[in-house]
Order: structure tokens, then C-alpha cells, then sequence
């Protein structure tokens, strides 16, 4: 199957039409990369412990983050990427002042997660 160009509008994976929140499926386009889009205002919010069955690339836009990677600790700023391996919990949260917006992509074309707290 031929793969062609594809175009996503905001409203199809955007939580709010004024935040960079939401996410989207590779496989929607028959690719094997999905990608979450992730903001909080609020220091010491993040995801919950969790794993996947594949790495993941975290890429700091905007703001400061504590990651939590098996047992190292990253602390992480804009434009820094902090690699997830598969299989090893990882979580991280906003450390301030202000905003948090990071890029994280899933090497899967769907995405699979186990919380773990």
C-alpha cells in the first residue's frame, strides 16, 4: 500500500483549541510513531508512574521537569529530549515556576500504557 501525504487538523487531536494537549495514533496514518502532547500550569503535576512496551522520546518545549526513568532522576529544560527505554517505568512532573509543555513520541502505532500508580 502507497503510502501519501496527510494533513491532521487541531480539532482532530487537540484537547483545547488554545493548549498544546491532546494526542494521536500513528496508525492513523500507517506509521509506526504516535505522538501526546502534554501542558500543565501546575508545578509538581505530571503523568502517574507508567510503562510501555516501547521507547519513548520526551521533548521539553517550554518550561522545567523532574523525569523519573526506572532509577534515574533527569532534570530536564527546554529543548533538552530524554529518552524512555521500553518496559521501564517512567513518569515526570512540572517543576516551575510556570508552564510544562513537552512532546512525547511513542515508537507504536498505537498507544499502550500500563499505569503502575
Amino acid at each position: 500500500m502507497e503510502k501519501i501525504a496527510a494533513l491532521l487538523e487541531r480539532a482532530q487531536w487537540a484537547e483545547k483549541p488554545d493548549v498544546w494537549k491532546g494526542e494521536f495514533e500513528g496508525k492513523r496514518f500507517g506509521t509506526n510513531v504516535s505522538v501526546v502532547f502534554y501542558t500543565t500550569d501546575e508545578p509538581g503535576r505530571g503523568p502517574p508512574l507508567h510503562r510501555h512496551p516501547y521507547d519513548e522520546v520526551f521533548i521539553v518545549r517550554e518550561g522545567r521537569a523532574l523525569f523519573t526513568v526506572g532509577d534515574q532522576q533527569l532534570e530536564a529544560t527546554a529543548g533538552q529530549i530524554v529518552f524512555g527505554p521500553a518496559n521501564v517505568p517512567h513518569k515526570f512532573i512540572n517543576l516551575g515556576p510556570g508552564r510544562l509543555e513537552t512532546t512525547d513520541l511513542h515508537v507504536s502505532d498505537e498507544l499502550i500504557q500500563e499505569n503502575l500508580e
